[in-house]
């Protein structure tokens, strides 16, 4: 509805990723230039990690859509929890090999035999794993069997990983050796600075043919980075709210009183974006090159992790708890809509 009312040609804070609106920050370019050399390496693993809704697979399909279709051909899983054959039939599948009924020796046939095919037709193929944090040990050695087929000498399949966080702790693991010394390159996606964030708002609005309505004061940059501390997805989330409310409200001018309105409905519905108490939370530090061996505490790190989730369950109560206060939302929007859009009112 208020793409329209701002005469935007689209959608300018969509949730889906889209390569389009591919926006350079001093983050992603970094991420940009370990993915290249990763590539350009021809081999192996390159692993890129980050907070969810930085933007991971908005870098990668703007990293695929750069390369040459003719030299590559790309391959996409998003992973659940898989045993070893299950990966096996979902390398299959992205690459539109697998069929049902398939045993594991005749799959892996037959991915040698595309590989085989891809080699003689000068091409490379690269498989993106997107979640890769959910991968079991298993799963993460059957890429790593197919990582060393050798075609004419080369090795014609490269993975891209992609993963939370947490994934970081899972690679340190002991059993995972051989894998991290298959790692070409890593890189881990942070939040972008406040700068950035600035010019990241700018640039999806430019995408969508923006011409200055809105307008947006400096203090509302200001707030939308204290409420969302420069991640990517939660600014889409802030921003597309806020564009709405100024529909509504027939505003063309976003201030920062709009973006604390819309900042604590978003954190009454959805619990806070960004600790709005307090400053943004330092930037991230560099993740250490992953082929370095790790020591034995990656157990420990796992552990952590797990005791971690068992916290999850007690959060989502207390989100439950705060359900109640959609109806405040929800009706303050209709009030808005029946005041100001005459079809509502029949």
């Amino acid at each position: 509805m208020y793409a329209e009312f701002y005469s935007l040609t689209s959608m300018p804070f969509q949730l889906t990723p889209d390569s389009r609106f591919f926006f350079g920050s001093a983050e992603h370019n970094k991420a940009m230039a370990f993915l290249n050399y990763g590539i350009s390496q021809g081999e192996g693993f390159v692993v890129v990690t980050g907070e969810v809704g930085a933007g991971k697979t908005t870098l990668v399909d703007h990293l695929i859509s750069t390369l040459d279709p003719t030299r590559y051909i790309a391959g996409r899983i998003v992973t659940t929890q898989l045993n070893s054959y299950d990966m096996l039939r979902m390398v299959g599948a992205a690459f539109q090999i697998f069929r049902e009924g398939m045993d594991k020796a005749s799959l892996v046939t037959r991915i040698r035999q595309l590989l085989a095919d891809l080699t003689t037709q000068h091409k490379r193929a690269l498989l993106i794993v997107d979640e890769a944090q959910s991968l079991t040990t298993e799963a993460l050695e059957e890429l790593r069997m197919l990582s060393n087929l050798i075609v004419s000498g080369g090795s014609p399949l490269q993975s891209i990983l992609l993963g939370q966080p947490e994934f970081r702790a899972v690679l340190s693991s002991p059993d995972l050796e051989q894998l991290r010394q298959r790692v070409t390159a890593s890189c881990h996606l942070g939040a972008l600075n406040a700068a950035d964030m600035r010019r990241y708002i700018e640039h999806r609005l430019k995408r969508a043919d923006w011409k200055g309505d809105p307008t947006f004061s400096d203090d509302a940059f200001t707030e939308i980075y204290r409420y969302t501390g420069g991640i990517p997805r939660r600014v889409n989330t802030l921003c597309s709210r806020l564009l709405l409310l100024g529909f509504l409200e027939e505003k063309h001018h976003i201030d920062g009183e709009m973006v604390t309105a819309v900042g604590n409905e978003l954190a009454a519905e959805l619990g806070p974006l960004q600790g709005m108490n307090s400053a943004p939370p330092p930037r991230p530090i560099p993740v250490e090159p992953l082929h370095v061996v790790a020591d034995n505490t990656g157990t420990d790190y796992v552990r952590e992790i797990r005791d971690l989730r068992e916290d999850v369950m007690p959060r989502i109560m207390k989100i439950e708890q705060k359900m109640y206060q959609h109806d405040k939302a929800i009706n303050r929007a209709l009030d808005i809509a029946v005041k100001h859009l005459p079809a509502f009112k029949s």
